[in-house]
């Protein structure tokens, strides 16, 4: 599948992977310091403030998950096919998840709890669209799978196994632009706050531009 993948793809997972980790930053940074990205962290932290009978933490966590969740289930719903079929529901879902970073960098400057359930849909409906245009090779919303791929590939490296060079850079790839992502949103906390989630909402909105615009003829196009 890997080999398969147009260019555009290659070109929206790392955009996407951007996006992601700089939304995951200012959700770290910002009054609630809570994880968007990823559920493993957020799930453990859950058990942990049940354990500790601290329910309302244990509440927000939840809808945090929850909202990662209802983002996918619509994408599911949205794009419906498991294979990349281009057409406009790729444009429909860049566009409303950039009004959802739209809402929650308003909500963020409001410091209103609701503020990391909207980044949250917003990056749950980004992870599942771009698991499913990239027939599930990229996704950009977290990085332990990308690091242990790599891993692997190193290991069958030093075995003198053959090694899929298009697979190690789709995990620099993710792993570069999320990381790179987050160190503009660590800047931008720092210097406008919320309003650097404008950056995350503009990628969406370009890709979104790009994509409804783009030719059908070179549509499949490597």
């Amino acid at each position: 599948m890997i080999d398969q993948l147009p260019r555009w793809v290659w070109v929206a997972g790392g955009a996407l992977s951007f996006a992601a980790g700089l939304m995951n930053a200012v959700g770290l940074l910002a009054f609630g310091a809570e994880a968007v990205t990823h559920l493993t962290g957020t799930t453990t932290l859950i058990a942990g403030h049940l354990g500790f009978g601290r329910w309302d933490s244990a509440l927000h966590l939840l809808g945090i998950l929850g909202a990662f969740c209802l983002g996918a289930v619509f994408s599911g719903w949205l794009i419906r096919d498991e294979h990349l079929r281009l057409g406009r529901r790729y444009t429909v879902a860049l566009g409303i998840e950039a009004l959802l970073v739209l809402a929650a960098t308003q909500a963020f400057f409001w410091r209103e709890p609701a503020a990391y359930y909207l980044l949250a849909s917003a990056v749950g409906l980004q992870n599942a669209m771009a698991t499913t245009f990239s027939g599930a090779v990229m996704r950009t919303s977290h990085l332990s799978g990308m690091f242990t791929d790599l891993a692997i590939y190193l290991g069958h490296a030093l075995r003198g196994l053959p090694v899929a060079k298009k697979r190690i850079a789709v995990c620099l790839l993710v792993i570069g632009g999320f990381s790179s992502g987050a160190l503009v949103g660590a800047w931008g906390m720092r210097s406008i706050g919320p309003a650097v989630l404008l950056v995350a909402a503009a990628i969406a909105t370009g890709l979104a531009i790009a994509h409804a615009l783009r030719p059908a003829s070179r549509a499949g196009k490597v």
